[in-house]
């Protein structure tokens, strides 16, 4: 003890040092998405995202400046441009992971390389597995790269703010008619999503329902019969306003499927629905436009309930 010292105060010294400053911060665990611990020393200061949506929730995060390799299409922000590129996020470079030198990989359990993963691990580099299936994960998300980066206050301030408009969107569409929506991924081969996956999330916070929610595959591969017997009455598609239509006008050759008939192919940004990031709540206002379009045209017709027609 130091001469002269009371007890308590140098108690509540060895307290503080103990707490301490980032010289002494504490060793950070976490579970990620895929249900394994990852463990850091320290918040990390070099990071690499292996898919765009992970190099968006970094910078939502407010840890965009530790950024130093991301996959191709990171190309928001603007700053993820200027980024070095590690590959695609379904074929990483591990050696040029490598010389990056980072403390932290962040990662997407889905849509990896499951044997790049191991690689990376086998190189002991931290891998973090991020996997949105619910809006509310890209909440959780951003403040849990916050924990792993140490800037927990920008990434709880984006977090929530995200998450009040949100819940904001639920509460204005969520109670309101619901339409019977298939959302298109792809045309060829003809994909969706099943009630899991977080678009369908998405549609549902816009009072819609997904006509393949009970679907057992998160992104299944189906056939044009299984969309006329369920008889959508919209049919939506990632596509941009100003763009082609190409995606959708397939189904102008089924006049009696009801979305093709009440002129109910629309679409919504990509950018905006695909990648679970801050920007997707621009993708729900679009989505819940699309679908408020809906009930106001279709207020004289009956309601859907199936069996369509060729």
């Amino acid at each position: 003890m130091m001469a002269g010292w009371p007890a308590s105060r140098f108690a509540a010294l060895v307290l503080l040092f103990l707490a301490g400053g980032p010289a002494f911060a504490a060793t950070i665990k976490l579970v990620d998405d895929g249900g394994r611990i990852v463990t850091l020393p320290a918040p990390a200061r070099r990071i690499v995202s292996l898919a765009p949506h992970a190099t968006e929730l970094v910078f939502a995060a407010g840890a965009g400046n530790r950024l130093v390799g991301v996959t191709s299409y990171s190309d928001y922000p603007a700053a993820a441009k200027k980024i070095p590129q590690i590959g695609s996020y379904g074929k990483i470079d591990v050696e040029r992971i490598l010389a990056l030198k980072p403390d932290l990989v962040i990662g997407w359990q889905s849509g990896n390389s499951a044997a790049d993963i191991a690689s990376l691990e086998r190189l002991h580099i931290p891998v973090f597995l991020t996997e949105p299936l619910r809006l509310e994960d890209i909440s959780r998300l951003i403040k849990t790269i916050g924990e792993l980066a140490g800037t927990q206050q920008d990434a709880a301030k984006t977090a929530d703010n995200f998450s009040e408009e949100v819940a904001a969107l639920r509460r204005r569409y969520g109670g309101r008619r619901p339409v019977r929506v298939f959302y298109e991924i792809w045309h060829d081969p003809l994909l969706t999503v099943n009630g899991a996956h977080f678009i369908s999330d998405i549609i549902a916070v816009c009072g819609g329902r997904n006509v393949f929610a009970g679907v057992r595959s998160l992104v299944p591969r189906i056939s044009t019969e299984s969309v006329l017997a369920e008889n959508p009455e919209a049919i939506i598609g990632g596509g941009r306003r100003n763009g082609k239509r190409g995606l959708l006008d397939g189904w102008r050759h089924y006049p009696r499927l009801t979305a093709v008939s009440r002129n109910h192919l629309l679409l919504v940004n990509p950018d905006l629905i695909h990648r679970p990031t801050p920007r997707t709540l621009d993708g729900v206002r679009q989505m819940c436009e699309q679908i408020e379009r809906v009930r106001r045209s279709d207020r004289h017709f009956p309601q859907v309930t199936g069996a369509g027609g060729d």
